[in-house]
């Protein structure tokens, strides 16, 4: 029996070239360099390096200041994930019902998707500045003695407020698109045969919305883990005490600011797995209970 063999063309391999070289450039070789150096440990002027396996990962480990940037990491994310998805599916659902003005509810809702993360941060602290900071003020005249500047917890309040702030509008595009692609005739027998509009959400809306959700889920973990840094340093830069500084906030302080290399590419790497493991545990739990 003869095979048949199909001639393939190198034009689909040029077109896909450039990209495969971005990325061997910007993300393979880094990658590669970062756990490189976590296996170093340099002199405090950068001269002469020495291989010293593990240790830089056991000092990460057992360190008082990373487990307290980690345990800060896992908190914020939950939260920013949970509160950005919670308040933009509200918002989709109510947009989704309007019927006068819907285009300016919209437009105004998805206006906060176009400021970068370091201009929400700079937004954020202006308004929470105890010199003319509005929110401050607003605060502390409802009784809440609020200094973000020397409690933790009020630090942790401002930059998870920003972050949610911040998130809200690109969720909400994504549920509304989704909102909008539920047939009517859906709807129209789920109304008749359910007179509760919560009930209604929970049973037909939800479920349908459950491919969306699980897509802004993996979104939302990935924004709050990694570009919230330039809200972090426009707001706290990790202040008071390291409370409010995330993995890679510390990563750029230990590393940029410390010139620990050897430390800061072991925290890194240690980052990169752990991100690596929730997405595996996202793609084989969760998903398995999403139906497309």
């Amino acid at each position: 029996m003869k095979r048949v063999q199909f001639s393939h063309s190198p034009i689909p391999y040029l077109f896909i070239a450039p990209q495969i070289i971005i990325i061997c450039i910007f993300f393979l070789w880094p990658a590669a360099q970062a756990i490189y150096q976590s296996f170093l440990l340099e002199d405090a002027f950068g001269l002469s390096s020495q291989f010293v396996w593990f240790k830089n990962y056991k000092d990460t480990i057992l360190n008082d200041a990373w487990l307290q940037s980690a345990g800060f990491t896992l908190v914020f994310s939950f939260l920013v994930t949970f509160l950005s998805l919670a308040l933009a599916m509200l918002l989709a659902v109510k947009a989704n019902e309007a019927i006068q003005g819907a285009r300016t509810y919209k437009t105004l809702l998805m206006w906060a998707y176009a400021i970068a993360p370091p201009v929400a941060g700079l937004m954020g602290n202006l308004m929470f500045n105890p010199l003319i900071g509005d929110l401050y003020y607003f605060l502390n005249a409802m009784g809440w003695d609020f200094n973000h500047k020397l409690d933790s917890f009020d630090a942790g309040f401002v930059v998870v407020l920003i972050a949610v702030w911040k998130q809200v509008s690109v969720n909400f595009i994504f549920f509304l698109s989704g909102l909008q692609g539920i047939p009517k005739s859906v709807i129209e027998a789920a109304t008749i045969d359910c007179k509760s509009s919560l009930r209604r959400f929970w049973t037909m809306t939800f479920p349908l919305l459950a491919p969306t959700t699980f897509f802004l889920i993996v979104i939302n973990i990935t924004y709050a883990f990694f570009e919230t840094f330039g809200i972090i340093d426009t707001t706290t830069a990790g202040a008071p005490g390291g409370s409010t500084s995330t993995l890679v906030y510390k990563v750029y302080l230990d590393g940029f600011r410390g010139s620990d290399l050897g430390g800061s590419s072991a925290q890194s790497v240690v980052l990169m797995l752990m991100v690596l493991a929730l997405t595996v545990i996202q793609f084989r739990f969760i998903e398995r209970k999403i139906h497309y």
